[in-house]
């Protein structure tokens, strides 16, 4: 497998006062800038919900989204986070990350015009989005869970714990890793009888799925738990960029005590690893991902890194052929395109590959089943050009 590639370190044991992260501020010892990974996610705009208690109630009704105070969370350039949720039915609970970009430098974790999103609107709800988002939608898998919504701000894919000095007048709050656990604490505090536990996201939000997935099962081992990655399967492993980018967001520290991580060094943590760590972990977690073949944002970034960008499809496989043969199941829907991202839009129910629907893929992983692979046959490669 070729290794220039970007991808994270993941990890960390659950804690119970989330997003207390490490006050320590690091000064930025990379040499070279490794390629940045994808760019910020724009969220349709929403409206704001009415501020309401933890949900309390039976119903399996959607119920309106509100705000959940995150005081001692923030985002990359330290202004204030909260996360959202919606309640519905108390035993079935999504836990979704959303994506937004990353960085690793001066330049690309600029507040301005770096190549994440590093603050959020406060008061600004996931209220209106499509997909697995839509309660109306009688075709939806996920319309009686309640949802844990956890923005993105901090340009670490949810994995950071550290203050890091890119220069003089630029440190950042990569603190992905304590604003995603106070996601996991709330699922944790509000749904006690959860019964079953999907944990998606999109673009860089999807990264961390696995991860979390562990660290659910670790406090939740009576439920059953399903995981569905959103639009970065193509990041394979890459050990010296695995070590850096640890270092710069502070994802080694946060390694979970878990028996199958001894003796792992920082070189050895991949976004494939994270899959295959979680699962030998606890084996009875679901993993299921979806991409499209040739999506142009992960693309541009393997050209970034030396990887022919019309070959990305080949890692897709790869990675998945990577994590099967640690023992480790993951189901896999690769549609034609050059596409970023689905779970968010109507376009969920209107994909189909070889027969097969995306939204019934779907279904059957929340139905408790394990669908097929699905995969193109003809996967749209775009023209290379002269």
């Amino acid at each position: 497998m070729n290794r220039r590639w970007i991808v994270v370190a993941a990890a960390a044991t659950l804690v119970v006062a989330a997003c207390g992260g490490s006050d320590d501020v690091t000064a930025d010892t990379a040499t070279t800038e490794p390629p940045v990974t994808e760019p910020p996610v724009t969220e349709p705009p929403v409206t704001e919900p009415p501020e309401t208690a933890a949900p309390t109630t039976e119903s399996t009704a959607a119920g309106e989204w509100t705000s959940i105070a995150a005081p001692d969370c923030e985002c990359a350039d330290g202004s204030d986070y909260e996360l959202w949720q919606r309640p519905a039915d108390p035993t079935k609970v999504v836990l979704y990350f959303e994506g937004g970009g990353a960085c690793f430098s001066a330049e690309s974790c600029s507040f301005t015009d770096g190549t994440y999103t590093s603050s959020i609107d406060i008061g600004r709800s996931p209220e209106g989005r499509g997909g697995i988002f839509d309660p109306a939608n009688p075709e939806n898998p996920l319309a009686d869970h309640s949802f844990v919504y956890v923005p993105y701000c901090t340009g670490d894919v949810f994995l950071g714990d550290n203050q890091q000095q890119y220069a003089d007048d630029l440190t950042v709050s990569h603190t992905g890793f304590p604003n995603a656990t106070k996601g996991l604490d709330t699922v944790l505090a509000d749904y006690p009888d959860v019964a079953q536990l999907v944990v998606t996201g999109a673009s860089a939000g999807s990264i961390p799925t696995p991860l979390f997935a562990g660290l659910a099962a670790d406090e939740l081992p009576d439920t059953e738990i399903v995981t569905f990655g959103d639009s970065s399967a193509a990041y394979p492993d890459a050990g010296p960029i695995n070590a850096l980018i640890g270092n710069l967001w502070g994802t080694t520290e946060n390694i979970p005590d878990w028996p199958v991580n001894e003796g792992l060094t920082a070189e050895e943590w991949s976004l494939p690893g994270l899959y295959v760590q979680a699962g030998n972990h606890a084996p009875d977690i679901t993993f299921a991902r979806f991409d499209y073949a040739y999506d142009e944002v992960q693309s541009n970034f393997a050209a970034l890194a030396g990887i022919p960008a019309d070959d990305l499809l080949s890692f897709i496989d790869q990675t998945e052929a990577q994590i099967e043969a640690e023992g480790v199941p993951i189901a896999s829907y690769i549609a034609p395109g050059t596409e970023h991202t689905i779970v968010g839009g109507d376009e969920f129910y209107e994909m189909e590959v070889e027969g097969v629907r995306l939204v019934d893929f779907l279904a059957t992983l929340v139905d408790g089943g394990v669908p097929d692979d699905v995969s193109c046959v003809d996967c749209a490669r775009p023209d290379p050009g002269p």
